[in-house]
C-alpha cells in the first residue's frame, strides 16, 4: 500500500527585524500611530516571507512537492533535492520583504520630519490663496471667465480698480440675459448672478468694496419694477450701475483729493507707502495747484507698487525719493504728513489696507507725524476686525529677489516655493485706530472714533 501523504507544519516566520516573537505586545490602542504602523509592516513582511517559503511553483492542491511518493530509493532523494530547491528562494524572499519594511518605516519618518518642519507655515493655511482659475461650473459669462482670470494673475490690482471692473463685467452679464418663460427678471437675474459671483470668488477672494457693491445691485435688482418691458428693465438696471461708480468712487475720490490737497503746505515733506489710487491723484491735484512739495515713497516686496507711483509722479514735475520699508525710520524725522490710502476701514476705526502700512503709521506716531488716511465712504465695513491674521490674502509667488549677476538669466533668480523654501507674503495688515489721526473721506473729514457714523452720514445703511 502506498502511505498516506503528511502536511509539513511550517512554524510562523520570526519578524524581519529579528526580535523576539514571544516578547510581550501592546493593545493597539495604547500604541502611538508610528508604532501601528511599524506592526502593520512586520505582519505583512512576515506573511510575505511565509507565501514565499510555501508557494514555490510545480505545488499542486497545497501538497508540498517533496510528499510525492516515488518507487524505491529515489523518493527519498528526490524529496532532500526539491527540499532544498524550495529553501533558496525563501531566504532571499524574507530578506526583500525586511528591505522594504525598512523603506517604509524611513519615508514614513522622513514624511513626518518634513510635516514637523512645515508645521510653523500651517497656521497660514487659512490665508487666501492665489490660484488658477478651475474650469467654469455651470452657465458663466464670458466676461466673468475673463475677469476671474485677471483677478487670479493679479492684472486688476486695487479696491477701486477691482470694483469698476466687477460692476462694468456684470452690465455685460445683464444686456445678455435673457429671461426664461414663466419667469421675472426680478426673481430669475439674481438665480442668475450667483454662479457668476462664486466663480469670481473662486479666483480671489471678494474685496469689502465689491460685496457692497454687489449688495447694492441686488437691491436695485429686486426693486425693478415687474411690469417694466425686459429690456428697459435691464437698461435701468445699467444706468444704476454707472450711476453707483460715479457717486461712490469718482465724485467721491474728486471730493477727497479736493480736501487732502488743502491740508499740504509748500515745503511739506509727503511720505506715502505702497501706491493708492486716492493719494496719487491728491498728490497730482497739490502740485496741479501750485503748491511745491516733495514726495517720499516708501515700498515692499513682492509687488513693488510704488514703482508705478513715482513714475507718475516724477512725470509731472514731482520731486520724489524712493525707499524700501527697512529704510523707513531714517527718514522719518523729515517727514510732515503721512498720506496712505485703505483697501477698507472697520466700524472700530481700523484700517485694513497694504501690508506695511501699520509699520509706516506706528513709526510715525512715534515720531508724532500725523497719519492722514484717504478712503471713500464705500470701503466701510460694519464688522469689527482686530487683526489680520484671521482674514487675509498672500500675494504671488515669483518675487525677483536679486538683478545680480547680470550673467545669469532672469529666470534663475526668481524666488518660488521648493521643498526646503516656503514663500509667506500676506498681503494686507491692519492700522489700529490709535495710530491714525484722521480719515479723509467724500463726507468729510472723520476721527478714526467716529467712522461708525459713516452711515449716518450718508443717510442710509451701505
Amino acid at each position: 500500500m502506498v502511505p498516506a501523504p503528511t502536511l509539513d507544519v511550517h512554524p510562523p516566520a520570526p519578524p524581519p527585524n529579528g526580535e523576539p516573537s514571544t516578547a510581550p505586545q501592546k493593545s493597539q490602542k495604547t500604541m502611538t500611530k508610528a508604532e501601528r504602523r511599524e506592526l502593520q509592516e512586520r505582519q505583512r513582511a512576515a506573511k510575505a516571507a511565509k507565501t514565499s517559503a510555501n508557494g514555490a511553483p510545480g505545488k499542486q492542491g497545497g501538497k508540498p512537492k517533496d510528499q510525492t511518493p516515488v518507487a524505491g530509493g529515489a523518493t527519498k532523494q528526490k524529496s532532500t533535492r526539491a527540499s532544498e530547491i524550495q529553501a533558496k528562494p525563501a531566504a532571499p524572499a524574507a530578506t526583500k520583504a525586511a528591505e522594504k519594511a525598512k523603506a517604509s518605516q524611513a519615508a514614513f519618518a522622513a514624511d513626518a520630519t518634513a510635516k514637523n518642519q512645515a508645521r510653523g507655515l500651517l497656521i497660514f493655511s487659512h490665508f487666501g490663496l492665489p490660484k488658477p482659475v478651475s474650469a467654469a461650473k455651470g452657465d458663466i459669462h464670458p466676461a466673468i471667465v475673463r475677469l476671474a482670470l485677471q483677478f487670479s494673475t493679479f492684472k486688476i490690482t486695487g479696491a477701486n480698480a477691482r470694483c469698476i471692473a466687477t460692476l462694468t463685467a456684470f452690465k455685460t452679464v445683464i444686456q445678455d440675459y435673457v429671461t426664461p418663460p414663466n419667469h421675472t427678471l426680478s426673481r430669475h437675474l439674481m438665480t442668475y448672478l450667483s454662479p457668476q459671483i462664486s466663480h469670481l470668488v473662486a479666483a480671489r477672494p471678494m474685496s469689502v468694496t465689491m460685496g457692497n457693491a454687489i449688495r447694492q445691485l441686488k437691491l436695485d435688482i429686486s426693486g425693478s419694477d415687474p411690469d417694466l418691458p425686459e429690456q428697459d428693465a435691464k437698461d435701468a438696471l445699467c444706468r444704476k450701475i454707472d450711476t453707483y461708480i460715479r457717486e461712490r468712487i469718482i465724485i467721491a475720490d474728486q471730493v477727497i483729493q479736493e480736501t487732502a490737497s488743502n491740508k499740504i503746505k509748500d515745503g511739506d515733506v509727503i511720505l506715502t507707502y505702497a501706491r493708492s489710487s486716492v493719494v496719487e491723484k491728491v498728490l497730482l491735484e497739490a502740485h496741479t495747484s501750485g503748491r511745491n512739495f516733495s514726495v517720499i515713497v516708501v515700498d515692499s516686496r513682492p509687488m513693488l507698487e510704488g514703482k508705478r507711483l513715482v513714475a507718475v509722479l516724477s512725470d509731472a514735475g514731482i520731486q520724489c525719493t524712493y525707499l524700501l520699508l527697512p529704510a523707513l525710520g531714517s527718514v522719518m524725522s523729515e517727514v510732515s504728513t503721512v498720506l496712505v490710502g485703505a483697501h477698507s476701514i472697520h466700524t472700530n476705526g481700523a484700517v485694513y489696507s497694504r501690508a506695511g502700512t501699520a509699520l509706516v503709521a506706528m513709526i510715525a506716531k512715534r515720531h508724532s507725524v500725523p497719519v492722514v488716511v484717504c478712503c471713500e465712504t464705500y470701503k466701510f465695513s460694519e464688522s469689527i476686525q482686530l487683526d489680520s491674521f484671521t482674514k487675509n490674502e498672500l500675494a504671488p509667488l515669483g518675487d525677483l529677489f536679486s538683478s545680480f549677476p547680470n550673467n545669469k538669466p532672469r529666470e534663475s533668480l526668481t524666488l518660488e516655493n521648493q521643498p526646503n523654501l516656503e514663500i509667506l507674503n500676506p498681503l494686507y495688515d491692519l492700522t489700529p485706530p490709535s495710530c491714525i489721526t484722521a480719515v479723509v473721506t467724500e463726507v468729510g473729514v472723520i476721527p478714526p472714533n467716529s467712522i461708525s457714523s459713516i452711515p449716518v452720514a450718508l443717510g442710509r445703511l451701505l
